[in-house]
């Protein structure tokens, strides 16, 4: 089943500047040879089912092997099964109605 998921990760316990770990957590997605879009407040993915989770799985063990003790992550997924549909796809069909 193809997903698409809008996630957040915030390590805690880390001080106040993160992007060296969202650097690497996009680090892990394009290892996981997954489409995803960086954004101000997280990261679109999408892609298979597990493929998706198992990511945001390699995400949270990346970062706690850096030394984060706590992973708080916010996750919102859609999917359809009437008809595959892409980030794009999406994004796509709104524009056209502007």
């Amino acid at each position: 089943m193809n997903v698409i998921v809008d996630f957040t990760v915030v390590p805690v316990g880390t001080g106040v500047s993160l992007s060296q770990y969202i650097a690497e957590v996009e680090r892990v997605l394009v290892r996981a040879g997954l489409q995803h879009e960086l954004h101000a407040n997280g990261t679109n993915v999408e892609g298979e089912w597990d493929a998706v989770m198992g990511a945001i799985r390699a995400c949270h063990e990346t970062l706690h092997a850096m030394g984060v003790p706590r992973i708080h992550t916010d996750i919102k997924l859609g999917t359809r099964s009437d008809r595959e549909q892409h980030m794009a796809d999406k994004v796509a069909s709104v524009k056209a109605k502007i």
